[in-house]
């Protein structure tokens, strides 16, 4: 049994949940789940996984940041101190989904010839990119990021099983749950421009 990959997994799913009911102290327990996953992706060798980490960081503090000082016009209608959901428009999904490709395959093909011990370098970098653009959704509390959390899911489920990890994939079968959950709620909260 490895520990940190139990570790990881439950500061994910106690992560996530709080996202997905809308509460900003999902970006503490995002803190130390950042740390958990830097160390298990340093142990199996996911080298695009690993240096995810101080960028998702990075997202994790601007969505900080973002979630508790929202700007006049984007304040939620049942709590001024509070970012409200919004949701990307059809020509911002078009370019997003554009990006994620294009970059994965960048960073896959760089990946497979600078670091030939990750295991699966396209497959490791279209879950880093889809990742990365998730979160960053995430952090602008956009409705999207939820369809990108899912898609984000079912990829990284493939992607642990594919190097062993027994509790992740576990773990990404939960978090496609509350994906769906979550994306129901959010889209809630935008009806109520909340």
């Amino acid at each position: 049994m490895n520990w940190l990959d139990l570790l990881a997994s439950i500061l994910g799913i106690t992560c996530v949940v709080l996202a997905g009911r809308n509460s900003k102290y999902n970006f503490w327990v995002g803190y130390l789940y950042t740390t958990a996953l830097f160390a298990l992706f340093w142990q199996n060798n996911l080298v695009a996984s690993l240096m995810l980490q101080p960028v998702s960081l990075g997202i994790n503090i601007m969505g900080h940041y973002r979630w508790t000082h929202p700007k006049d016009d984007e304040k939620s209608s049942q709590d001024s101190k509070a970012l409200k959901v919004t949701m990307l428009s059809w020509p911002e999904r078009i370019l997003c989904i554009f990006a994620v490709f294009i970059i994965a395959f960048a960073w896959g093909w760089l990946l497979d010839r600078l670091f030939p011990a990750d295991p699966h370098p396209y497959l490791d970098s279209c879950v880093t990119v889809l990742i990365l653009m998730a979160q960053f959704l995430s952090a602008q509390k956009k409705w999207d990021c939820w369809v990108a959390w899912l898609i984000v899911n079912v990829t990284q489920m493939a992607l642990h099983l594919s190097v062993g990890n027994f509790f992740m994939p576990i773990v990404c079968g939960l978090y496609l749950i509350n994906g769906i959950i979550s994306l129901l709620n959010w889209g809630k909260l935008y009806k109520k421009n909340a």
